[in-house]
């Protein structure tokens, strides 16, 4: 059970085991650098090319498998018209060209608009990338990285880490997103056999 050797451990081990397999993935390590360059407004690289890569490496497999985006937040409330966010998707989809991996970009100032529309249901107001994050439908997920003003990567977990280390897929009932955590967690066994789903 060698892929599960940081699970159980206290949190700042498994902080430094996280960012140091996000440093070593040659992926990440370009796609952050360029993020970083990119210089969005409280920008955050978010969930499956980081919980993916990490277990990736715990389980033996090449950088890359089963990841198929980088999803990168950005949270700006000066303007909140679809077509302010929709002129740095477009600016984002050059700079990111070349990329082993669609950059998927996201204002998260604007989810609360267009949330209720697409999910039925409505969508607290978010005042940060970080809080976003919180939302996600399944605490496992929500893990976030960005490089902070020392040069240093920060880690964002505000479930902590050990789901994630011991290949558990937990709910978070925060809102009703039965459906978006069965889905994920159902295709993420798919590619790591290792994965338990806790029921919603």
């Amino acid at each position: 059970m060698d892929h599960l050797r940081y699970s159980g451990l206290p949190f700042e081990k498994q902080r430094s085991a996280f960012l140091g397999i996000v440093e070593a993935d040659p992926l990440l390590v370009e796609t952050l650098a360029r993020v970083r360059a990119f210089a969005l407004p409280d920008w955050l690289v978010v969930s499956g090319a980081l919980y993916n890569s990490v277990w990736n490496q715990l389980t033996g497999k090449s950088s890359g498998y089963g990841i198929r985006d980088v999803d990168l937040f950005y949270f700006d409330d000066s303007d909140l018209s679809y077509e302010a966010e929709d002129a740095v998707i477009r600016r984002a989809a050059r700079y990111f060209e070349g990329l082993p991996l669609p950059v998927e970009v996201r204002n998260q100032a604007r989810v609360h608009l267009w949330y209720p529309q697409k999910f039925g249901q409505p969508c607290p107001r978010y005042t940060s990338s970080s809080e976003s994050v919180s939302y996600f439908a399944s605490k496992t997920h929500a893990v976030g990285v960005r490089y902070g003003a020392d040069g240093q990567l920060e880690l964002v977990a505000p479930f902590g880490l050990d789901d994630l280390f011991s290949f558990r897929i937990t709910p978070n009932r925060v809102m009703d997103n039965q459906r978006t955590h069965e889905v994920k967690g159902a295709r993420a066994k798919e590619n790591w056999p290792e994965i338990t789903v806790v029921p919603w």
